[in-house]
């Protein structure tokens, strides 16, 4: 009896160690992504992580002073993630000597605010234009070349043609990458670093000169050609179509595969642009394996290539990109304009977790709702506003509420992402490019119930509303439970089978998730629910409603 209870003892013990063991060693790997179903998640120190974030202004990183009284407003607005740029000219301002003393304090920073940081780089481009360069490289045109336009005319560019550019930019973010593996590598500060900014070329398709011009008479490269064939059915539709419009060929050069026109030279400039960007990431990645993206500036409806940023990660080129960048392990839009929606659906593929760096401004009205949307209607590994240190404190209050909410509700939607079947729902108002908000309802199903969302409530006077700001998210917890979250909506609901019994509520609790327990608030009856006729949220409020159904006769 001793013996077996010292063997069980010593079990027990050995069993700790190993528990321990597995714990330290997933905390010593650093962030990855980890697919799960049909998507993937955000693993750090283990577990899966939820980005609840928000982008500096521009130049915000360039001074630890000025960030220093912003850690404690951004950690009030319950972010739990910061995406700071880190720029090339301030971390090697002399050729082959770095200076991470920016890096290190912005390390140091965020972790005595206990956040997470995304770094942005800053290398050769930035909204298309290479601003961020070091000196050394903007003066010395000859060693660095720049794109010239057909008139000779210099630009604001460096050339994905040139050798040394490359060269030069993924030198420092191995740099970068080298560093942080050696003072971060322990605590995962880090979560993913951005390659470049709004890769893209203007004012015109793609580069001219003799290396460009060469390239573009010359066949297109086999990797492309043997992914666009693997890949033909799940393609982009508007890659598909220029494709197949040309015969679908498996060979020869740019205009004979994608005709004569600007389409062809903006396939061209993506894979070139691309190209240069896997350069530099893969140099990135074999120094410190963290997940990578690059971001793209979205083209305005009815624009040709050449009148927005061109070739950089746009949804009609994402497959050009996807050959030829593999150390990329996702592309992101920048969000700036009102069809928030219509975008996210574009790069919501199998092959590219969503992932919004740049969701519009952080004052835009509209922020929280999409924050909602995004992160229950596709699984995003995260959320982020743009110039999120310039929203004052008392414009803050929604976006404050709807992180709070997502907060509590993380270890909800991540156990549910990648499910067979669905078990989380976003939903918001559809809106035109022109910012016209659809208020008409939306029906989905969700589990054995099916539900009707409306977004102008009932109680209040419809020009007192402002339905681009409401919308929610509805998890299922089991087969006749769920919880809702959001703000401006009504659910309704009823059996998804037709002619099944009818579906009545049971119970509608309002109330939080306090270190993952549910505590109930007011029981949400009579004139709250209507009698017991729908779930409400109002205008005013962002808030979380548990939903017990049951059915009847």
């Amino acid at each position: 009896m001793l013996r077996d209870r010292v063997t069980a003892s010593l079990g027990t013990v050995l069993l700790g160690a190993l528990l321990a063991t597995l714990a330290s060693n997933a905390a010593a790997a650093p962030p990855a992504l980890l697919g799960r179903g049909a998507q993937a998640q955000l693993i750090v120190d283990g577990k899966p992580f939820l980005i609840l974030g928000g982008e500096l202004a521009n130049s915000s990183a360039s001074s630890l002073a000025y960030l220093e009284p912003v850690w404690p407003r951004l950690a009030k607005m319950r972010l739990n993630t910061l995406l700071a740029p880190v720029s090339w000219e301030l971390m090697e301002p002399v050729e082959g000597r770095f200076d991470y003393s920016l890096v290190d304090g912005l390390l140091k920073q965020a972790r005595a605010n206990n956040m997470r940081l995304v770094l942005l780089w800053f290398g050769s481009w930035k909204d298309s234009m290479s601003s961020y360069v070091p000196a050394w490289v903007k003066r010395d045109q000859a060693r660095f070349p720049r794109v010239r336009l057909a008139n000779g005319a210099g630009t604001e560019m460096l050339s994905a043609f040139a050798e040394n550019n490359v060269r030069a930019d993924a030198k420092a973010f191995a740099a970068l990458m080298q560093h942080l593996k050696a003072v971060d590598a322990s605590q995962n500060t880090v979560l993913m670093v951005q390659v470049e900014n709004e890769v893209g070329l203007l004012p015109t398709a793609r580069e001219v000169g003799p290396e460009a011009e060469a390239r573009f008479a010359e066949a297109v490269p086999r990797a492309l050609v043997d992914y666009l064939g693997a890949r033909r059915g799940a393609l982009a539709p508007s890659l598909r179509r220029l494709w197949e419009k040309n015969g679908a060929k498996t060979d020869g050069n740019w205009q004979a595969l994608f005709g004569a026109g600007p389409e062809a030279e903006e396939a061209f400039t993506a894979w070139y642009l691309a190209r240069y960007v896997e350069g530099v990431a893969a140099a990135g990645k074999a120094a410190y394996p963290l997940p990578l993206y690059t971001n793209a500036a979205l083209n305005r409806p009815g624009k040709r290539p050449g009148e927005y940023p061109s070739g950089g990660p746009l949804p009609h080129v994402l497959d050009v990109w996807k050959a030829a960048a593999p150390s990329l392990d996702f592309l992101s839009p920048d969000i700036y304009f009102p069809n928030h929606a219509e975008w996210v659906a574009q790069y919501a593929r199998g092959d590219n977790p969503v992932f919004i760096p740049e969701a519009g401004h952080a004052r835009a009205s509209e922020a929280a709702a999409n924050a909602f949307f995004t992160l229950g209607e596709f699984g995003a590994l995260g959320f982020s506003p743009f110039s999120i240190d310039t929203l004052p404190e008392d414009k803050a209050g929604r976006l404050t509420q709807a992180y709070a909410v997502l907060g509590e509700l993380a270890p909800r939607l991540l156990a549910r992402q990648g499910m067979q079947a669905r078990r989380v729902r976003g939903f918001r108002p559809a809106v035109s490019y022109e910012g016209k908000v659809d208020t008409s309802p939306q029906t989905f199903t969700l589990g054995d119930f099916a539900f009707t969302v409306s977004f102008v409530d009932p109680w209040i006077a419809p020009n007192e509303q402002q339905p681009i700001a409401h919308g929610g998210l509805l998890i299922q917890l089991g087969p006749e439970e769920y919880v809702a979250a959001g703000s401006g909506f009504v659910l309704q609901m009823a059996t998804a089978s037709p002619g099944a019994p009818l579906a009545g509520i049971e119970s509608i609790w309002e109330g939080h998730f306090v270190a993952g327990q549910w505590v109930p608030g007011r029981l949400m009856n009579g004139d709250e629910s209507h009698q017991g006729r729908h779930l409400r949220i109002p205008p005013d409020v962002v808030g979380i409603q548990r939903l017990k159904l049951y059915r009847y006769k």
